[in-house]
C-alpha cells in the first residue's frame, strides 16, 4: 500500500508543479499582452502600463488577449484546477484504504 501512496504523493507533486509553472508562464506572457501603443511597459506589481521611466502617466492593462489569458490563469489556479487537488486527494487515498480492505476481506476465506 506505502507503493501506491508513494506514487499517489509523486503524480500530486508533479501536477503541483505544472499548476505553478504554468500559473507564472501565462501571468507573463499576459503581461507581454497587456500593454501597447503610448503606453507600452508593463509593470508586474501594480499591474499597469507605462508610458517610458514616468512612472505618473499609468493606463490599466487592458485588451482581449489579456483579459483571456488572465483568465486562463484564473481557471489554472485555484478557482480552477488546483481547486480539485483537495477532492482528488481525498478520493484517492479513500480508494486505497478501501482496495486494501477489500483485499484483506477476500483473502480470509481462501487457504
Amino acid at each position: 500500500m506505502f507503493d501506491q501512496l508513494t506514487a499517489l504523493g509523486t503524480g500530486l507533486v508533479v501536477f503541483a508543479v505544472v499548476i505553478v509553472v504554468g500559473a507564472l508562464i501565462l501571468y507573463q506572457f499576459a503581461g507581454t499582452q497587456a500593454c501597447s501603443g503610448a503606453r507600452p511597459l508593463w509593470n508586474s506589481t501594480s499591474n499597469l502600463c507605462y508610458q517610458s521611466a514616468n512612472v505618473t502617466n499609468t493606463s490599466a492593462a487592458s485588451g482581449t488577449s489579456y483579459t483571456t489569458l488572465t483568465y486562463l490563469n484564473t481557471q489554472l489556479g485555484t478557482t480552477g484546477l488546483a481547486g480539485w487537488a483537495p477532492a482528488v486527494i481525498a478520493i484517492a487515498v479513500g480508494l486505497l484504504f478501501l482496495g486494501a480492505f477489500m483485499i484483506g476481506k477476500g483473502r480470509k476465506g481462501r487457504y
